[in-house]
């Protein structure tokens, strides 16, 4: 499973952005698929996870009526809209594909793609 993200930038405090993920390849054996980010200087952390079969998606309280995840089955990508943005949301963000369950540990994923960078201005 091949996945690209895409759709960073920059944006002032309380703007929105769309992020995208194109997942490619074997994609019939993903099981969930999520989003995480990481700061200058912290460890990767969960923003949301999204079960590909149900349709859930389960949220990290930092962004929970914030950012919202969605999908496009046909075009097999995943999407992350993100709302009220906060100078605390500057991160590069990066989707992951797990095979087997949805967790919010990152270790737990199977493929990553390569990450888009987010910043927010204050």
């Amino acid at each position: 499973v091949q996945l690209q993200a895409f759709g960073g930038g920059l944006v002032q405090a309380g703007g929105s952005l769309r992020l995208s993920c194109a997942a490619s390849g074997r994609t019939f054996n993903i099981y969930a698929m999520g989003w995480f980010r990481q700061a200058p200087g912290k460890e990767r952390e969960f923003v949301g996870a999204h079960n590909w079969g149900v349709g859930s998606a389960y949220y990290a309280e930092s962004v929970r009526g914030r950012f919202t995840i969605s999908r496009h089955n046909a075009q097999k990508t995943l999407y992350l809209q993100m709302n009220s943005l906060t100078p605390e949301d500057t991160a590069v963000y990066y989707c992951a594909a797990d095979q087997r369950w949805l967790t919010s540990s990152p270790s737990d994923y199977d493929f990553w793609g390569q990450g888009t960078e987010v910043t927010v201005s204050s």
